[in-house]
């Protein structure tokens, strides 16, 4: 998984995985049939032992702005963790794909459309009990979320700190509509 994180499906050689490994190539594809299955059970471990703080923030109970506060401070804190390869896999797993890694490069979109569908979901609820304006498309307030976080992860591969990730997270945060607005504007009325 850490290879793949680090230099991408394609520029992760058979090689490195067998040195990583400690596997012929033989034993490789016994195990895993072929590079592109072995990246695919990459991914699951990836998606099962990496983003756990973006489940975590979109799933608590609290206001939708600590919820995306929680979510864009979490990427920070994880794309720029010591010992671990910069970024997100979903992200830098693909960068630069050739035409023979197309189906790879989809899987990839795959992660990251469901990752921006769930942040949408969640603005959606926010929006649904009063923290997000009327007004708001979640869909396109998700699109503008995860654009930051794949800004964020390219950034941590290019050797971005923690700190600098957390001042780009908070000024998305800026950028969002002030919670209870929709309260303000009744009272208005």
């Amino acid at each position: 998984m850490h290879l793949f994180w680090e230099h991408g499906y394609e520029a992760t050689s058979l090689a490195m995985l067998r040195e990583a490994m400690g596997l012929t190539p033989p034993q490789i594809y016994n195990a895993f049939t072929d590079k592109e299955t072995l990246f695919r059970k990459a991914l699951t471990r990836y998606h099962e032992t990496e983003i756990g703080f973006a489940l975590e923030a979109l799933s608590a109970p609290v206001p939708t702005r600590e919820a995306i506060r929680r979510l864009l401070i979490g990427a920070a804190e994880a794309y720029s963790r010591p010992g671990k390869p910069g970024g997100c896999l979903f992200v830098s797993g693909a960068l630069a794909a050739s035409p023979q890694a197309q189906a790879i490069a989809d899987e990839l979109k795959a992660y990251r459309k469901a990752s921006e569908a769930a942040i949408a979901e969640r603005l959606a609820k926010g929006r649904a009990m009063g923290d997000l304006p009327e007004g708001v498309r979640p869909e396109s307030l998700a699109k503008f979320i995860a654009g930051v976080m794949n800004g964020m992860s390219i950034q941590a591969r290019d050797g971005a700190s923690v700190e600098e990730l957390r001042v780009l997270a908070q000024t998305a945060l800026a950028a969002l509509p002030d919670e209870g607005q929709n309260q303000g504007a009744s009272s208005k009325e």
